[in-house]
């Protein structure tokens, strides 16, 4: 371990405030809906009473911690060091989600989530399209193709008990060091949520293959992993945490892990894609019960409806005209991963997306950092994901997209593609 001089010293200091400062604030679990909603909302619906949910959220006062996150941005205030800049975004993006969570149950919600995770309409890397141009792209594909590859993939379902236990064993082999247990939630809406040492599962529900790999490379080998890793950093302890302004490159990263691995499946990118375009109903003035017909009609089952519509009226009312925007992060982040790696390859500093794993962190963080890591500061990933360990495989995977994306589809007809005589 490192020694720190007198200024880094200071700054862990700020860092165990910022820690103790936000212990107490849970972004997610406190804008999610109870379990009980959806049961009440599909037997209604079920018997054609169609009614908006009705949810209760609690007034919450987060007004001392959010005077020492305002002390730590002081604190840090003119500093140019890279931890001095990373603590003070990192506590203003707390003090954002204490403001939103004061909110609940407001149409200002939706502003502050705004501010934490953009909004549908925001350009992607590189001036590009905007995340509502990709999702509308992503479920044209899927719709063009569902004909044909209808019946393509095995029709059964594994149980959330043989989903648990082959993750659990997965699990065990991988983090040797440390303790991950899989459990099964009957209160979780979303298939799965994961912490540095606990993935839970919802119970009574089916797991496709493709589920169970998604499950491993997104939440077990990204989120789990850089949990416990950020935990391992011998002095700047905030990096195990999931603040919100790493939200994006964490499920950027996370859904980039399914791509690279091949876990990822078109209907999976449509499902993200759908919560897009209905964030923006949302925000446009669709409620609750549209927004769950719109799910619906694009071929989701009563149950997955009800949960897709439920993140998007996460904290606000159900009436319209807001919506918690944090799903929109998923393309933006992708995307954004995925330029982060074709460019770490392009100029051959591929240890950079190693060193992405050492805590959470957003991209712009792991090139500031990347000297402290060289003198020790920081400690390089205990766990890295398979996928990066083979780093020729990977190299090789980013070197042919980076070429193959220099072909213009859109000007390669049929016969241009025929080999030989």
């Amino acid at each position: 371990m490192t020694a720190l001089d007198a200024g880094l010293q200071a700054l862990a200091a700020l860092d165990d405030r910022l820690v103790a400062a936000t212990r107490s604030i849970r972004l997610l679990q406190s804008v999610s809906w109870p379990a009980h909603v959806q049961g009440e909302f599909l037997a209604g619906w079920r018997q054609r009473r169609h009614a908006l949910p009705r949810i209760e959220f609690p007034k919450l006062d987060y007004g001392a911690e959010r005077a020492e996150l305002e002390a730590v941005v002081a604190a840090t205030s003119g500093s140019e060091h890279p931890l001095a800049t990373y603590l003070q975004r990192t506590a203003q993006s707390w003090i954002v989600a204490t403001r939103l969570l004061e909110a609940l149950g407001t149409p200002e919600v939706c502003e502050h989530s705004t501010a934490l995770f953009g909004r549908p309409g925001d350009a992607l890397p590189g001036e590009g399209p905007t995340n509502l141009d990709a999702a509308r792209h992503f479920i044209g594909v899927a719709d063009e193709l569902d004909g044909e590859l209808h019946g393509a993939e095995a029709d059964y379902v594994l149980s959330a008990e043989t989903v648990q236990a082959e993750l659990q064993a997965a699990l065990d082999g991988f983090f040797v060091h440390h303790r991950v247990s899989v459990e099964l939630d009957p209160d979780l809406i979303a298939k799965a949520a994961a912490g540095p040492t606990r993935i839970r599962l919802r119970s009574a529900t089916g797991f496709t293959e493709y589920d169970r790999h998604q499950l491993l490379e997104h939440e077990a080998f990204v989120h789990s992993l850089t949990g416990l890793n950020g935990r391992e950093q011998p002095h700047f302890r905030s990096l195990s945490r999931s603040s919100p302004r790493v939200t994006a490159t964490q499920e950027g990263l996370a859904t980039f892990a399914e791509l690279i691995t091949g876990a990822i499946d078109i209907e999976r990118m449509k499902r993200i894609s759908l919560r897009i375009v209905a964030i923006d109903m949302a925000i446009r003035g669709a409620d609750f019960i549209e927004v769950f017909r719109f799910f619906l009609d694009a071929g989701q089952t009563e149950t997955d409806s009800f949960a897709s519509a439920q993140r998007v009226f996460r904290g606000v009312p159900v009436t319209g005209g807001a919506a918690f925007t944090k799903d929109t992060v998923y393309l933006h982040g992708l995307l954004s991963v995925h330029t982060f790696f074709r460019w770490s390859l392009r100029h051959r500093r591929l240890r950079l997306t190693r060193l992405l794993f050492a805590g959470k962190m957003t991209l712009q963080d792991v090139f500031a950092f990347e000297p402290l890591f060289d003198a020790g500061v920081l400690a390089e990933p205990l766990y890295v994901p398979p996928w990066i360990q083979r780093a020729n495989g990977l190299a090789g995977m980013l070197a042919f997209s980076l070429f193959a994306n220099r072909i213009r589809l859109d000007r390669v007809e049929a016969d241009d593609l025929v080999l030989g005589f």
